[in-house]
C-alpha cells in the first residue's frame, strides 16, 4: 500500500476491474457493474465491523485511521472511517456473504428486463386492443349507426354533395372495413388479441425474473412471428413496423446467440458456468490487490 491514505495497488494482470480498461477504451463496452452501483450504490462488506482479521483484506484493509473497503460488484475501494458504533467483532466469513450480480449474470439481467420492458409494452397494447374490439363487438349496432350519422353530417356540411358510403381512403376506409365485419369474427379477434397480449405479460414476468424458461418462450414466440412481420413489410411496409422487426430480430438474435438457447455454443450449461465464474470468490481474488488477496484455508 503505497500510503496511509492511498487505496491499494491494482494488479498488473491481464483481468482488468470495471472502468480501468486501457486507453483506447472500446467503444461498446459498458460496464454494468458501475451503472449499478451508480443507481443504487455500492455493496461493501465489514462497514459495522470493529476489527479486520488477516482473512478479510480481500474486502477491507485499515491503515492509521482510515480504512478502505471494496465494493463487491465494481471492484472500487472507498475510503471510510472505522465505525463509532460498531455491531460486530468482525466482518462476516466468505460463506455467510451472498455475492451480488456482476460480469455476465448483471449484464444478463439488464438486457433481459429491457426485453421485459419492451414486452411489457406489447401486453398493454394488445390487452387495451383486444377490450376495446370485444366491447365494439357489443356495441356494433349504435357505434354504426352513430358513425355514418357523423360521416353524413361531415360529408353533407363540407363536401354538400351525396353522401358517400364507400371509395373512403385512409381511416374511414379502415373504418368501412371493421363495419363490415361479422360480429363472430371480430370477437375471434378480440379473443386472439387478449390471448396473446397474456402471452407477452407472462414473457415480461418471466423475463424480469430471469427464468430460463422465459428465454424459451420468448424465443419461440417471437421466431414464430417473424415470417407475418417481414410479410407485412414487403407489402405494406411502415417505419413503426420495420423498427419492430429489427427489435424482435435482435431479440431472437441475443437469445439463441448469447443466452446459448437450444444448446447453441455449449448451451445452457456453458452458460450458467459463465455467470458462476463471473461471480465467484476466485473472480474476485483475480482482481483484488496483490496484498489484499489472502490465504483462506478451504
Amino acid at each position: 500500500m503505497p500510503g496511509t491514505d492511498q487505496p491499494p495497488d491494482r494488479p498488473s494482470g491481464a483481468h482488468q476491474p470495471s472502468g480501468t480498461h486501457p486507453a483506447p477504451r472500446p467503444r461498446h463496452k459498458v460496464d454494468w457493474e458501475l451503472v449499478a452501483c451508480g443507481l443504487g450504490g455500492h455493496t461493501l462488506i465489514g462497514t459495522d465491523a470493529a476489527e479486520l482479521r488477516a482473512q478479510d483484506a480481500i474486502l477491507a484493509r485499515e491503515r492509521s485511521s482510515v480504512r478502505w473497503y471494496r465494493c463487491l460488484r465494481c471492484d472500487g475501494w472507498l475510503a471510510l472511517p472505522p465505525p463509532q458504533h460498531p455491531a460486530r467483532v468482525h466482518p462476516p466469513d466468505r460463506e455467510e456473504i451472498v455475492l451480488p450480480l456482476r460480469g455476465k449474470a448483471l449484464r444478463d439481467k439488464v438486457v433481459l428486463r429491457v426485453i421485459a420492458c419492451d414486452r411489457a409494452l406489447h401486453f398493454l397494447i394488445l390487452m387495451l386492443l383486444g377490450v376495446g374490439v370485444l366491447a365494439f363487438t357489443s356495441n356494433r349496432t349504435s357505434l354504426h349507426d352513430a358513425y355514418y350519422r357523423i360521416l353524413t353530417a361531415l360529408q353533407g356540411g363540407v363536401a354538400g354533395g351525396p353522401v358517400q358510403s364507400s371509395g373512403h381512403v385512409g381511416i374511414l376506409h379502415e373504418l368501412d372495413r371493421l363495419f363490415s365485419l361479422r360480429s363472430g369474427t371480430l370477437r375471434e379477434v378480440g379473443i386472439a388479441l387478449l390471448a396473446y397480449g397474456l402471452l407477452e405479460g407472462v414473457e415480461a414476468v418471466g423475463l424480469w425474473l430471469v427464468k430460463r424458461w422465459a428465454e424459451y418462450l420468448t424465443f419461440l414466440a417471437t421466431a414464430i412471428l417473424l415470417p407475418f412481420e417481414v410479410y407485412e413489410i414487403l407489402h405494406s411496409g411502415t417505419a413503426l413496423k420495420i423498427v419492430g422487426f429489427i427489435i424482435n430480430l435482435a431479440v431472437v438474435f441475443y437469445l439463441s446467440y448469447a443466452k446459448r438457447l437450444f444448446g447453441l455454443r455449449g448451451g445452457g450449461a456453458v452458460d450458467d458456468a459463465e455467470r458462476a465464474r463471473d461471480m465467484s470468490w476466485e473472480a474476485l481474488d483475480h482482481t483484488a490487490p496483490p496484498s489484499a488477496v489472502a490465504s483462506v484455508p478451504p
